[in-house]
């Protein structure tokens, strides 16, 4: 039996997740495997180094600091989080990532992008920190229209959630069998066509395939959610989502705000930890 967790994205939504696995990291429950997407990847990386609470931490901590992230980082360097201090300075030098951690946890840790020249995921796996981890998480967490094409081993890369948001059946194809996934939109939800879809074909106008895989994202996301839900019909996975829509933008600077969704998080935790002991048969 091999335990997977399966962390969507969502942006801010992602610290009502850090919420539900720290409150796992505080049981001592430690899965064989973690694949993240976008916010999924960013905060689910402090899973394989055992940092819990960091991810609430540094982002309360910076965010009304215009170095870490807004719309003079968006306008100085195509960036609306500041891939520099954000990426490299904060786990260096003001919330230190614990490298040593996360090299010696032999969990597996995949992160998912997208390749922006063929629409298609990419399936990262990160065992040891080197100098392009950081870079690679970056790019599963970039949002278009908000972050700069990432180039990283001849790829050029975006937000990991435009080409597979919800990569539950690509964990099951690598064996993992007994799967939590944590969603962050409420049972019922149906993702809707981009509005914004003028606005990218003009961004993104050297990447045609982006472009497509952007404008039928709402088509691959609910199916994915089908998929979901049969998987959770059928025993093969354990899902936690919200009750109700979560109660946070996609970007946010207020600390309270995000203080309350990490809170909600830690409850739902609470409640499912028993559910999510006997899931995994521990």
């Amino acid at each position: 039996m091999k335990r997977g967790l399966v962390l969507e994205g969502g942006a801010m939504r992602g610290l009502w997740t850090a919420g539900i696995t720290d409150v796992m990291m505080e049981h001592g429950i430690e899965p064989d495997g973690l694949i993240g997407v976008s916010a999924g990847a960013a905060f689910g990386c402090n899973y394989k180094s055992r940092q819990i609470g960091r991810a609430i931490r540094y982002n309360t901590r910076f965010a009304k600091d215009p170095r870490y992230s807004g719309v003079r980082s968006l306008l100085r360097s195509g960036d609306y989080f500041n891939a520099e201090f954000g990426y490299h300075i904060v786990p260096k030098q003001y919330d230190i990532f614990d490298d040593d951690a996360f090299n010696q946890n032999p969990m597996e840790f995949i992160v998912v992008c997208t390749d922006v020249e063929t629409g298609k995921p990419v399936y990262k796996p990160l065992t040891k920190v080197t100098s392009d981890t950081y870079d690679w998480i970056r790019a599963s967490a970039s949002m278009p229209l908000m972050s700069r094409v990432i180039e990283l081993e001849g790829r050029k890369l975006l937000d990991g959630g435009v080409g597979d948001s919800i990569p539950l059946e690509y964990f099951e194809s690598m064996g993992y069998d007994r799967n939590l996934v944590i969603l962050t939109q409420p049972m019922g939800y149906q993702k809707k066509h981009l509005k914004l879809m003028p606005l990218i074909r003009m961004t993104l106008r050297k990447y045609p395939n982006m472009i497509k895989a952007m404008n039928e994202r709402h088509i691959m996301y609910n199916k994915e959610l089908a998929y979901v839900e049969q998987a959770e019909k059928e025993g093969r996975c354990l899902v936690i989502r919200p009750d109700a829509k979560i109660p946070i933008g996609h970007i946010s600077h207020n600390p309270d705000e995000m203080r309350n969704v990490y809170e909600m998080g830690r409850s739902v935790g609470e409640r499912y930890i028993e559910s999510i002991k006997d899931f995994y048969q521990i």
